[in-house]
């Protein structure tokens, strides 16, 4: 299968990888990843969150190793590897898994705003909203897409200054000793912040439309550093205000952080950090939505704005059935274990088997 021919005035300058792969990135994980990770890891937890971002540059070096041997994306990946019906059935997997990503952000920042803001919130409604706007950004292309995702990163950026608030009331000492913990409950604890690091595979989707896609390496790389320091920092930062047992009876860790915030001006910071993380949640639900309905579109004659609408349904209705924290909580979950067996097997599988299929096809 041949890949994707895009038109050069539907592709993005590769900077802009930076801000797409950060946007995705950085979403409802960072408002409660601190209580998952600390619970295997306890104050060792920063150091899993460091090491698996950290591992993850290795995953983004492999991914762009494989689409530059490609020259297409994953849809034609899949089916020039495995042919077209095993191909077919992987890449609607790859499809399901974009979507429940979509499926959890959506429901998750619905979460906190009905908790932390308005305890009546229609869920059904807000949802509506929100999705007619992702709906309203997808119909412009990915141009608009990759606009988003430049906004999304830029205008919220002054959210990462809240974390100077807890510093002045943290006791850094219960960060020692370091390296307290087995390599196992490092491991899990690395599992557990795997959520937080999801959705830059979209890269697979999203690649033939960056201009010159192999001087975007770099972009995509720096990207997700900067989504590696903020949680490192906030981790850190988390570990140092919270003790272990407030740790683990709060969910929304960074959120509480945000209530100690004091200025003259305003008295509920985390209502404005709240309001404010949705142009957060804007970009992640545009991109992994976009993914899901360009893969649509090239396993199908079906246009990409046919295939979005019943994807922006299915996420509707499928995000209004979780209605108990537990059930929520377990979509998290989920989502984070699919998202770490794809990024850390299934990535680096492709990898050796185009590399093998490559030198096998060489010597005959």
């Amino acid at each position: 299968m041949a890949g994707p021919e895009v038109k050069d005035q539907y592709k993005v300058s590769p900077f802009l990888v930076f801000y797409l792969v950060h946007s995705v990135q950085v979403g409802v994980g960072v408002m409660g990843f601190q209580r998952i990770s600390t619970q295997y890891a306890g104050n060792d937890a920063w150091i899993s969150v460091l090491a698996a971002g950290l591992s993850l540059n290795l995953i983004i070096f492999l991914i762009y190793k494989i689409m530059m041997k490609e020259k297409g994306d994953l849809i034609s990946l899949h089916q020039n590897l495995f042919g077209k019906w095993i191909g077919g059935l992987l890449s609607l997997i790859a499809i399901a898994y974009f979507i429940a990503m979509g499926i959890t952000v959506l429901r998750t920042y619905i979460e906190v705003v009905q908790v932390w803001m308005f305890p009546d919130l229609n869920k059904w409604i807000f949802g509506t909203v929100f999705l007619l706007l992702v709906y309203y950004c997808l119909s412009g292309g990915f141009r608009v897409v990759a606009g988003i995702s430049f906004f999304g990163v830029v205008i919220p950026f002054y959210l990462v200054l809240t974390m100077i608030f807890p510093l002045f009331y943290g006791h850094f000492r219960d960060l020692l000793p370091i390296f307290n913990h087995s390599l196992m409950e490092m491991y899990e604890g690395v599992k557990g912040a795997s959520l937080s690091y999801l959705g830059f595979t979209t890269l697979f989707i999203y690649l033939p439309f960056i201009k010159e896609p192999e001087k975007s390496h770099r972009w995509a790389q720096g990207g997700h550093l900067l989504t590696v320091f903020i949680y490192t920092i906030v981790m850190i930062t988390t570990i140092a205000f919270f003790s272990p047992e407030q740790l683990q009876k709060t969910v929304w860790a960074t959120l509480t952080t945000w209530k100690i915030a004091e200025m003259p001006f305003v008295q509920r910071f985390e209502y404005i950090g709240i309001a404010s993380w949705a142009l957060v949640i804007l970009p992640n639900l545009c991109i992994t939505i976009w993914a899901a309905g360009r893969g649509i579109r090239r396993l199908s004659r079906v246009s990409q704005q046919n295939a979005t609408i019943p994807i922006l349904v299915l996420i509707l209705i499928s995000s209004s059935l979780f209605a108990r924290r537990e059930s929520i909580d377990l979509l998290n979950q989920y989502t984070s274990k699919v998202g770490f067996y794809f990024v850390y097997i299934y990535v680096p599988f492709v990898f050796l088997f185009q590399y093998i299929k490559s030198k096998v096809g060489r010597s005959g």
